[in-house]
């Protein structure tokens, strides 16, 4: 592949170079050796919690940098409650489940927190997932079959999408948030049983679904609607209950899923829904049958973390206080977020070479925000993505604006 590296991204290394298997395209290897400059901005090792000021390490050395990478939205990995649950259940139940739900792994933790959930979403039963992306991957392959069809938004989560094609069902997309789209693209597969399928949050462009709308198109063809709050679950609505709550739609959703690695601090998923539903995706959603439950430890801490949120709503007002700030000044300031009107905010670059120039600048200068290239956001939409937490202060943010606007804004604007 002669190409100039710089034009070339992760979609590029997709087809087998060499009678090998196992081994990585050789223009891969390549392509990251010469771009191991920009390489180095990912996986950052991370050497303390995740609070809003952190350490990582940059360089080789330990880095003090103000974090709006993190999901811990409310603060709750780090809260002292949480942790104390977490100590107490490893003291009581061991460290792993050590077995799939299915067979040895489900202990009173577990089945306390599928209670626990479904009585918080005003659902019948709820089932827990090891993996925020396989339990939405299972979830959505244990539901549907070959004649089905999965109609998705197109910026529709990796595990969505890869759960409708592990199925085998037929797949539709939709353009970002438009009924009209949607319409016909359910209209392209009347006949069918259909699946809409929206997020409560798109983590990417960091807006909210269109849910009223969309569930109004929906409902016209006589298509069910599942929605992913992953991001926006315990963060949104007046009780916690997500976008749909906000919204004041969550009574049209037979199923909502959920994860635990975002307002809730953890890790893990989980669906929740009538318990004759639930029931058959026990059976048929491979990641719970044939995967080790999660630890009792985790389970602990989310059941303790689960209870903040409901208990102090606060966190929940502290955390849209902070977003609409930084999303005001980063206005003023001229920067670019697109669509977003949430807690996560792109910050649109929209050249490769600049994004990852400008990434090790910010984190020289203390600031930690996530590179986003192609094919994760459109080439033209290359980005840093954003995320305000409830514990962020308003000097840990003004800090934050102040690198960005030293780092990203022209100067000849600066002095205007």
């Amino acid at each position: 592949m002669n190409e100039d590296p710089a034009k070339l991204s992760l979609s590029n290394f997709l087809a087998g170079e060499t009678d090998d298997p196992l081994q990585a395209p050789p223009s891969f290897t390549n392509w990251m050796r010469v771009g191991a400059w920009a390489a180095n901005l990912y996986e950052p090792e991370l050497v303390a919690t995740a609070d809003a000021r952190t350490t990582i390490s940059y360089g080789g050395q330990p880095k003090s940098v103000i974090n709006l990478c993190s999901y811990n939205y409310l603060g709750l990995a780090n809260h002292p409650e949480v942790i104390a649950a977490a100590h107490e259940a490893l003291r009581t139940h061991g460290l792993g489940a050590c077995g799939s739900p299915m067979l040895s792994g489900m202990t009173d933790l577990h089945r306390e927190l599928e209670r626990r959930v479904a009585q918080f979403l005003q659902r019948e039963d709820a089932m827990i997932f090891n993996s925020g992306f396989g339990g939405a991957l299972g979830t959505i392959a244990g539901l549907l079959r070959k004649t089905d069809v999965a109609i998705l938004d197109n910026r529709s989560h990796l595990s969505l999408r890869d759960g409708a094609v592990l199925s085998r069902c037929r797949t539709e997309k939709f353009e970002h948030n438009d009924p009209a789209s949607l319409d016909t693209a359910l209209a392209r597969q009347q006949g069918r049983r259909q699946l809409v399928i929206v997020e409560g949050i798109y983590s990417m462009e960091g807006d909210f679904g269109n849910l009223p709308e969309l569930l109004a198109v929906a409902d016209s063809h006589g298509a069910k609607v599942f929605i992913d709050e992953a991001h926006s679950m315990l963060a949104c609505g007046e009780h916690g209950r997500g976008a749909a709550e906000r919204f004041g739609v969550q009574d049209h959703f037979p199923l909502v899923y959920g994860t635990f690695s975002k307002a809730f601090g953890a890790l893990g998923g989980f669906v929740a829904g009538s318990k004759e539903t639930l029931q058959y995706l026990r059976f048929y959603a491979h990641p719970y049958v044939y995967s080790c439950a999660l630890p009792p430890v985790v389970i602990a801490a989310i059941l303790k973390a689960l209870e903040i949120g409901i208990r102090k709503p606060e966190l929940r007002t502290q955390l849209w206080e902070n977003a609409d700030y930084f999303h005001a000044q980063l206005g003023g300031l001229g920067i670019d977020t697109g669509a977003s009107t949430t807690y996560i905010m792109p910050i649109v670059i929209g050249d490769r070479e600049r994004m990852y120039r400008l990434g090790h600048e910010l984190r020289r200068r203390g600031l930690w925000v996530a590179p986003v290239d192609y094919p994760a956001v459109p080439q033209h939409r290359i980005c840093f993505r954003a995320c305000v937490t409830a514990k962020h202060t308003r000097a840990d943010l003004d800090e934050a604006l102040n690198i960005l606007e030293d780092t990203l804004v022209p100067t000849a604007l600066q002095n205007a």
